[in-house]
């Protein structure tokens, strides 16, 4: 009993394949040197071949390796049960594999589970032929399934050997290159395909009178390449319609199935297009993009260019900036037109005790002068103003701006360039060295800035500069949040003005009409004490309308059927007396802040705006939208009602300013 088993153990021990026991007949390789090889084949995953060159130092014949490999097909066809792959039997085609590579299995999965799509097969349903090196991978067996489900296609298997496996990725590895020329070529084809269609989209544009202005760009607008013409046309009636319209932003936004364009006139969007298709906002994008010098390459990043174009005769530089979205690239466009815009602050300020306050603190020698309000409210514009008010040859004016919105003669103007190193701190410290009289800083947005700028209003200069604040009494806090001391704010500061852009109510067109009782108190104002004031709407009228009018020849031509034309400013000044130091070296509240500044005099925005009610030019819905729902300035109202509702004989509060007195019987009181 022993003796067979030991018998059986020897047998089992010298036990080889076919192909092994042939080996060993003809001498290539002994039995230990066999049993080595089959070791090292499970340990290293390499073919027996390979390991009996390394071990004997001598290669099998081109005979007996095609034997061993047709061996191992079979003994991997029945260990799996499916059709096995010989690439020598049966080629493969390495350029479809390598189109199936790219459009449908990612090349990370054929690595990580070694398989290799092959063909497309047709039928009922279409399929896919998939080489495997492991057909029994389960994980392989989903992932591959996963992919394929959601393109309608089902997966068919076949083995393949680790050599084969590894011989046909270098082939695909070969003609990667000649395939990105190839789908390259394609792409370009395509989109050859969709610039011919923009010409029906587009049709025959001569660009308004729109030319390059041979500065910062990339051609010329009129460029006679048929290729191009149609996005360039597109692109030329999208700029030439904003600047004849007047507008301030273009808006050009991808959406899930068309391409938005919109345009912003006095500080209101509206659609300025139909919709576009959607298949032409790349090209349109790019479009925008060389115009500005950007990267086109660059989808996922935000970008930043600038615009120069000749239009009717004058410059128009435009803002532009880029910014990826789920729909692909948006591109806003800021329009800046300096001969549309007049400088001088007896062209903006209304209110003649505003404009001579302002005045006056911008005369002074030294100190800060703060200008706050949200993006697009005009706060540029009025430190142009001033700066255009104190420009002679003897004052020397230096500012750090991004971007340099207008060119001023006679002023030194910097351009930020952070990559540079060149922020407005370090700008606003290398003007300290150039003996300036007056400093504009363009945005003051960190500590750096801030204290930079009121350490050089502290030594002798006049700095001007911008804060993103709700009203005046907020930039105290926002300085305070910045992190500059108290002292420092309440020795350098002169003023803060507060500032909103409200549209102008179209003087052609405009219809007076008496409000109601409810809809005075609600603005705060009494019956009796508006009595000769005329009060203004705007005739607005729909898509409809305006196009009925236009056909009848009533249609307004000064406002378009908007109601509207052009803007005026709001205004809120505020003046550091020694009261408002006192409580900004308290660290008291922006409410306390702007009660002592009321108390000194201060007109509101909404007390402004208001009065701009009361003069006729602008309308109580234009308050509503603009400086009614302002932080701060509800309690203001309430306290106004409060004061309007009370009798003007016994004096006492009521709670509806139009009915008669309840103690007295008075019938009309203020």
């Amino acid at each position: 009993m022993v003796h067979s088993k030991k018998t059986r153990a020897v047998a089992l021990r010298n036990y080889f394949s076919p192909f092994g026991n042939k080996l060993v007949a003809g001498g290539h390789v002994s039995p230990e040197q066999l049993r080595q090889a089959l070791v090292q084949v499970k340990k290293s995953g390499r073919s027996l071949p390979e390991e009996i060159k390394s071990i004997t130092g001598r290669a099998l014949s081109p005979e007996l390796q095609r034997q061993y490999k047709k061996n191992q097909l079979f003994e991997l066809k029945v260990l799996y049960g499916v059709d096995s792959l010989d690439p020598e039997v049966a080629p493969v085609a390495t350029q479809e594999m390598a189109l199936l590579i790219q459009d449908l299995i990612p090349l990370d999965t054929c690595r990580r589970y070694k398989v290799l799509p092959l063909a497309r097969q047709e039928g009922e349903p279409p399929s896919v032929l998939v080489a495997m090196v492991d057909p029994d991978d389960l994980a392989a067996q989903d992932e591959l399934q996963r992919i394929l489900r959601f393109k309608g296609l089902e997966l068919r298997r076949l083995v393949i050997t680790q050599e084969d496996f590894e011989q046909l990725m270098e082939q695909y590895h070969s003609i990667q290159g000649e395939l990105e020329k190839v789908k390259e070529k394609q792409a370009k084809e395509k989109e050859l395909e969709k610039l011919a269609d923009l010409t029906d989209i587009v049709g025959a544009f001569d660009g308004g009178g729109l030319q390059d202005a041979g500065e910062d760009n990339e051609d010329s607008l009129d460029s006679k390449d048929a290729q191009q013409a149609p996005v360039i046309n597109l692109v030329n009636k999208i700029l030439a319609k904003a600047l004849q319209e007047g507008t301030s932003d273009i808006h050009v936004e991808p959406q899930e199935e068309t391409l938005r364009i919109r345009f912003r006139k006095d500080g209101v969007l509206h659609q300025a297009f139909d919709p576009l298709p959607r298949r032409i906002t790349p090209a349109v994008v790019a479009r925008f993009k060389i115009m500005a010098d950007m990267d086109i390459a660059e989808r996922r990043a935000p970008q930043d260019g600038k615009i120069r174009r000749l239009y009717q005769g004058r410059k128009v530089d435009f803002r532009v900036n880029t910014i990826p979205s789920r729909y692909g690239e948006k591109v806003c466009l800021r329009i800046l037109d300096n001969s549309a815009t007049q400088l001088g602050l007896d062209k903006l300020i209304t209110s003649q005790e505003t404009l001579e306050t302002v005045r006056e603190l911008a005369a002074r020698p030294y100190g800060l002068f703060l200008v706050t309000g949200p993006t697009g409210s005009g706060k540029s514009t009025s430190l142009y103003s001033v700066l255009a008010e104190r420009n002679n040859p003897g004052v020397n004016i230096n500012t750090a701006e991004d971007p340099i919105e207008y060119s001023l003669p006679g002023i030194t103007q910097v351009q930020v360039i952070r990559e540079k190193g060149m922020d407005f701190a370090s700008i606003l410290r290398a003007f300290m060295r150039q003996d300036p009289d007056v400093i504009l800083v363009g945005e003051t947005r960190d500590k750096e800035t801030a204290k930079t700028a009121i350490e050089a209003a502290l030594t002798g200069h006049l700095v001007l500069t911008t804060l993103h604040t709700n009203d005046a009494a907020g930039a105290i806090a926002r300085l305070d949040e910045m992190g500059v001391e108290p002292f420092m704010v309440s020795g350098a500061l002169l003023g803060v003005l507060a500032q909103r852009l409200m549209r102008r109510v179209c003087g052609e067109c405009r219809a007076a009409y008496n409000p109601s009782k409810e809809e005075l108190a609600r603005f705060g104002f009494s019956a009796s004490g508006e009595e000769g004031v005329t009060f203004y709407k705007a005739n607005t009228l729909t898509p409809d309308e305006i196009h009925s009018a236009r056909q009848s020849g009533t249609l307004c031509e000064k406002c378009n059927g908007s109601g509207y034309k052009g803007r005026v400013g709001v205004y809120e000044v505020m003046r550091n007396s020694e009261k408002i130091a006192a409580l900004i070296n308290e660290g008291a509240t922006t409410d306390r802040i702007k009660d002592c500044a009321v108390e000194e005099g201060m007109v509101t925005l909404l007390a402004y705006s208001l009065n701009l009610v009361r003069e006729g030019y602008t309308t109580l819905d234009e308050v509503e939208r603009v400086t009614f729902t302002d932080t701060g300035l509800e309690s203001e109202l309430r306290a106004k009602r409060k004061s309007a509702l009370t009798c003007r004989v016994c004096q006492a509060e009521l709670e509806q300013e139009w009915l008669d007195c309840p103690y007295c019987m008075t019938p009309r009181f203020t």
